[in-house]
């Protein structure tokens, strides 16, 4: 791999692919991300057991333009950060054997470019990053010269009693050769068990052809509980070979009711959903499959049924997963914000939701397709025209529902085109950028009366990890204790005190937990609401927002972009999971204060019928869950702490079985002046690491625990910085939490001089071995 900013001269670097060269600069806080070309290249040895076969690349994607080189001669181009395309190189890699490298053996070279264009999406403007390279996989691929390219099941079924299983295909057979073929079709049912056949012998055909239709008696259903999968191969064979293509599919219906819920092979199933982005700390859109399956597995256990896929097509692997574990799937083109471009913007926008629908038909999970999102977001191009989005979007929809009849589409945002749909979301951010959290349901009714069918598709609120707040907790404990506030306050208290939270609020897990536990009450209550998908599951990159506590890091996630669990994970666990679940407020806030003698607020997220709650050692009470008695689903104890060391254990006991958690903290009633110093001391070692913490601490060393300074950690020396990873405790540039910052190095077997500097106090230093 090569980089055009790496050096003047040509210096190659060796990478495996998957592979995305902006998987740190993305979240470098001192510079913009890369955005140009990058070279690939490789050699390739060809091996086509195929008389006169085809040889194919299969691309999972590229970012963001790809043009794709055997020897010096170009074979092929695309242009599109995430659908899939393959190249031909049989002619190309031909003629390049006959002069080219010794063994038989082609030079291939890849160029992926996301440089911006104005006249593709999708825009700079929107808040993901439009990352470069091979960051999916790219597949070498023989087959025969009359092969199956696609194969797409159709699945009609309106009740339990029966389905009807169209097969349909489509050949690759670029030399147009009119072979006979012998066709054999078979279904297997969810256990592997053959349960359909059919051959026949046609005549080679051009487009899609249906080449099987089978009745199912008594099928099994497909649905997040029962994700039960068929599947169906298709083996041609010709005089030129044989291929097959195995495609699963899922037999299930579902509905949206008009102004009411969604309904999942008749009955009603309530749409617990998040959403995710396709970056990870380290290497960005390159996710390898076993940090996706440890992703989504992650979503499943929570107890989510669905799962919005931001903003784009994303990997073959995601909807596998979705199928496997049952999560229902919002997927979309990346048309968003900016505005509208020209004849090439818009013909791109049709491709990609053509290939997205093309290449993902056959999964059970996907039920919407996404056409746009915020489109209402001027600033890409001199004019800007609602008419003319306006007839775009019904363009997509036309384009959508031709292309795939048996799902729905869907929009956010954008109301001028709300009708235009079949699924609409507006834009309704409860707490964070629209008023207090108290208003959601309100603002959900009304919601739900302006459409036919309505999905609420983003809600939440930032935290910055690790960072907890005593005062918005000290305002909800002020309204749980019943007195000494006036009637006037209730809001106030209620919403910790932050009325305007993305502005002006603390960025706490406190504060977004107890947002998250308003929202998730509210859902249970509101009858005719088909769902929600809170944004978003995990923190990501973006090239907005360098003000951030982590500078170019959308911090709305449950999860850190390494999948460093934050609170929020445990509050929509303790409303959706099946399996027992405890987990007390505050496993990474290892210092509180407050008063002596003061009540302070102790909340247990968990499903059990009941929970007891124990401080040091003494009971506080069993409290059963109610989901309406807030916060913390009526799980909730004022206590007192003491000085010093503190152990709280809650144990919760449902009819199947018994759990418990406990965390100790320190509770410190000092007060503390304005910051003097630095403290930076290493907190941990192993395997060649080093972990070191800053801590701010006043004129008589009492820690600053309500500090937010920012903070930048440096290195010289022979370590190096695990920095870059978008994380709080994998970034040098970052806000404090809670007076505090982490950061690891190597140590590379050698000596290295650690710093951390904020504007208020002089720099400390330290020097680790």
């Amino acid at each position: 791999m090569w980089r055009t900013d790496m050096a003047e001269s040509t210096v190659w670097q060796k990478i495996e692919i998957p592979h995305c060269f902006n998987a740190r600069d993305a979240v470098d806080p001192d510079a913009g991300y890369y955005e140009g070309p990058c070279w690939y290249r490789r050699k390739l040895q060809l091996r086509n057991p195929f008389e006169n076969g085809r040889t194919l690349l299969l691309f999972e994607a590229a970012g963001q333009k790809c043009e794709i080189f055997v020897a010096y001669e170009q074979v092929g181009m695309h242009v599109g950060g995430y659908d899939e395309f393959t190249v031909d190189i049989t002619e190309a890699a031909a003629d390049a054997l006959k002069t080219g490298l010794p063994g038989g053996e082609i030079g291939l070279a890849v160029l992926c470019d996301n440089s911006r264009d104005r006249e593709t999406i999708p825009s700079a403007m929107n808040d993901f990053d439009r990352v470069g390279g091979l960051y999916r996989s790219v597949t070498l691929t023989y087959l025969p010269a009359v092969s199956i390219e696609r194969v797409h099941i159709d699945v009609g079924v309106s009740s339990r009693a029966v389905a009807e299983v169209r097969v349909q295909a489509r050949l690759r057979n670029p030399s147009l050769f009119p072979d006979e073929l012998q066709v054999l079709v078979q279904l297997f049912d969810p256990k592997g068990v053959v349960v359909r056949t059919a051959s026949k012998r046609m005549s080679a055909w051009q487009g899609e052809q249906e080449v099987s239709t089978f009745h199912l008696d008594s099928p099994e259903l497909w649905s997040p509980s029962h994700p039960s999968l068929y599947r169906c191969e298709v083996q041609i064979a010709s005089a030129h070979g044989q291929t097959s293509v195995v495609e699963r599919f899922g037999c299930r219906w579902f509905e949206f009711v008009d102004h009411g819920p969604f309904k999942l092979n008749g009955e009603r199933l309530f749409v617990r959903g998040t959403q995710r982005e396709e970056d990870h700390a380290g290497v960005g859109a390159a996710m390898p499959e076993d940090l996706i399956r440890q992703e989504m597995t992650l979503i499943k256990d929570m107890g989510a049924n669905f799962v919005g896929l931001g903003h784009h097509q994303q990997s073959r692997t995601v909807l596998d997963l979705c199928d496997e574990l049952g999560l229902l799937v919002l997927e979309q083109i990346p048309w968003s914000r900016g505005g509208l471009g020209g004849e090439n913007y818009k013909s791109q926008a049709r491709n990609m939701l053509r290939a997205m629908i093309d290449q993902h038909y056959n999964h059970p999970s996907i039920i919407l397709w996404g056409l746009g999102n915020e489109n209402d977001w001027p600033g890409d191009f001199p004019n800007y025209d609602n008419a003319a989005i306006s007839q775009f979007v019904r363009e997509l929809n036309d384009e959508a529902h031709a292309a795939d009849p048996g799902r729905k589409t869907f929009l956010r945002r954008d109301e001028f085109c709300k009708d235009m749909v079949d699924v609409y979301s507006p834009s309704m951010w409860a707490g964070w950028y629209h008023g207090p959290y108290t208003l959601y349901r309100d603002k959900t009714e009304k919601g739900m009366d302006s459409v036919h069918h309505f999905l609420h598709v983003e809600w939440g609120a930032d935290s910055h990890a690790r960072r907890h707040s005593e005062e918005t907790d000290r305002l909800l404990a002020k309204f749980l204790s019943g007195s000494g506030f006036e009637e006037s306050e209730r809001e106030r208290l209620l919403n910790g005190g932050q009325m305007s939270a993305s502005r002006e609020g603390d960025w706490s897990e406190t504060y977004a937990c107890n947002l998250f536990d308003w929202h998730l009450k509210e859902q249970e209550v509101i009858p005719r609401l088909a769902g929600s998908a809170q944004w978003i599951f995990k923190d990501f990159s973006t090239p907005l927002r360098p003000e951030n506590p982590i500078p170019h890091v959308n911090q709305k996630g449950l999860l850190e972009r390494d999948m460093t669990l934050k609170e929020g994970y445990y509050v929509f666990q303790s409303y959706w999971a099946e399996k027992p679940m405890i987990r007390i407020y505050g496993h990474s806030w290892p210092s509180r204060w407050g008063e002596p003698d003061e009540l302070k607020l102790v909340k247990v997220y968990s499903n059990c019928e009941v929970a007891e709650l124990f401080v040091n050692g003494h009971s506080q009470g069993v409290k059963k869950r109610n989901a309406q008695d807030f916060p913390a689903a009526g799980l909730h104890w004022l206590v007192k702490f003491k000085l010093g060391q503190n152990r709280l254990q809650a144990v919760g006991r449902s009819k199947t079985a018994s759990v418990e958690d406990e965390l100790a903290f320190q509770y410190q009633t000092e007060k503390w002046g304005a910051p003097a110093r630095i403290e930076l001391a290493e907190l941990a070692r192993g395997a060649g690491r080093v972990t070191v913490q800053g801590r701010l601490l006043d004129a008589n060393n009492i820690p600053c625990l309500e500090a937010r300074d920012r903070v930048v950690f440096g290195l010289t020396g022979d370590g190096t910085l695990l920095d870059d990873l978008g994380t709080s405790t994998g970034s040098r540039n970052l806000e404090l939490y809670n007076g505090r910052a982490e950061i690891t190095l190597r140590t590379n077997g050698g000596e290295s001089v650690v710093s951390l500097r904020t504007k208020a106090v002089p720099t400390a230093f330290l020097t680790v071995k």
